[in-house]
């Protein structure tokens, strides 16, 4: 008995000291953006900071409770399960001894995150992290408000925003204008977009008219295809019949395909996967020269395998500033034994956000002018901050498409006061 006891007492110890060496590779936990003047969300009217209180605030006495709604259970609970870990790992590298951690399971179901909020409201909480799908935060929202707690989630549906909520994920309209705008810095003028005949799709083909109209450009070409179907037909509104090859002669390999010449320099490809391979690789086959149209592309490009298709290599896709992230994710990987999804990387900066809000330097603690510091915050994903609406702005980088790994052509900016988008 007590050789298994100084057994599992040297064994903890271990854990302990792996987990401290880790602390010391990783970024700095979130922190404020370096100080700027406030900006105006995009496109939206200047909304002036607040005052300062009269008197600093001071952190609650003892540890504040934050809840994280997270489905780990159900068909999602693995990526709720890694949202979970990333969050731990967070706090135990800020070492915050403000904050405690109370996870709920959600299910993945509207139902299961309302049970959860309830739960959680029941225990103290002062914030909500999470939930992650549309549904969950939408059956989140009406218990949050009447506890007066507000809640960062993880969702991308705008509507959602706003009367207490506020979304962290990677919203798509924003990585539109941040490419684009890279692209319009480097003198295209003419925009087309192939993009999935769903929400998702028109939302990408909206901020690109929206976008090019701004700034004075044009959208030439505009086509929808509906998923897992053949793009052929889509491909043909987007591209001019070009000369037919030479038919061969004798043993003579097949002429390839002559160029065609598009009305268009830029085409944005909103689409990831499996998809954006088969959608890239028909273009190349109908003559257009991928090096001397440019494609774009959404964060749904953000995948480490991207360059492995030619077809693709010179695109360009807005996304997070790749440096931080790494670094979570090869203390992740030491961690848990695994990649962490692309998401997880919310719920690290989730926690460390709620540090630095538990913290009352950037406001009474958990309250909506905290969260609202016009400043921002610096996380894993880069200098990100929520505006009275409840939407998230984020610096992303520009990054291109190479087959030895993506470059960044553009850096994400350090401050709101040098966004440039």
């Amino acid at each position: 008995m007590l050789r298994r006891c100084l057994f599992r007492l040297a064994s903890l110890w271990a854990a302990l000291v792996t987990l401290a060496a880790l602390a010391a590779c990783m970024p700095e936990a979130i922190v404020p953006a370096p100080l700027a003047p406030a900006q105006p969300p995009v496109g939206a009217a200047p909304v002036p900071p607040p005052p300062a209180p009269a008197v600093a605030p001071t952190a609650p006495a003892g540890p504040a409770k934050v809840a994280l709604l997270v489905p780990l259970s159900g068909p999602n609970a693995a990526l709720g399960q890694a949202i979970l870990n990333a969050a731990q790992l967070a706090l135990f590298e800020a070492g915050n001894e403000q904050l405690t951690l109370v996870p709920r399971d959600t299910k993945g179901t509207p139902a299961g995150a309302a049970d959860a909020a309830r739960s959680a409201l029941g225990s103290g909480v002062d914030l909500i992290l999470g939930p992650l799908l549309a549904s969950e935060v939408a059956a989140v929202k009406p218990i949050a408000r009447d506890a007066h707690v507000n809640v960062i989630a993880f969702s991308t549906v705008t509507d959602l925003a706003g009367d207490g909520v506020y979304l962290m994920g990677f919203l798509p309209r924003q990585e539109v204008v941040r490419v684009v705008g890279y692209a319009r810095q480097r003198g295209i003028s003419r925009f087309a977009v192939l993009a999935p005949n769903t929400a998702y799709g028109h939302l990408m083909a909206d901020a690109l008219r929206d976008t090019a109209q701004a700034s004075g450009a044009v959208i030439s070409k505009t086509a929808f295809f509906d998923p897992g179907s053949d793009v052929s037909t889509a491909i043909a509104v987007l591209l001019p019949a070009g000369p037919a090859p030479p038919a061969p002669t004798g043993d003579a390999p097949p002429a390839p395909t002559p160029p065609v010449i598009p009305s268009f320099d830029a085409l944005l490809l909103p689409e990831g996967g499996h998809q954006l391979d088969e959608i890239a690789n028909k273009l190349a086959k109908a003559g257009l020269d991928t090096r001397a149209t440019r494609l774009l592309g959404t964060g749904l490009w953000d995948v480490p395998d991207i360059g492995r298709d030619p077809a693709l290599d010179g695109g360009w896709f807005a996304a997070s500033p790749p440096e931080a992230r790494r670094q979570f994710e090869r203390a992740f990987r030491t961690t848990y034994g695994h990649e962490p999804p692309r998401l997880a990387s919310l719920g690290y900066d989730a926690a460390a956000l709620a540090g630095q809000l538990a913290s009352g330097k950037s406001g009474p603690p958990f309250s909506r002018q905290a969260i609202e510091n016009p400043n921002g915050f610096n996380g894993v994903d880069g200098l990100f901050r929520f505006t009275p609406e409840g939407l998230v702005q984020r610096g992303l980088a520009v990054h291109e498409v190479e087959p030895q790994g993506n470059v960044v052509v553009s850096p994400a900016p350090n401050t709101f006061q040098n966004l440039g988008y």
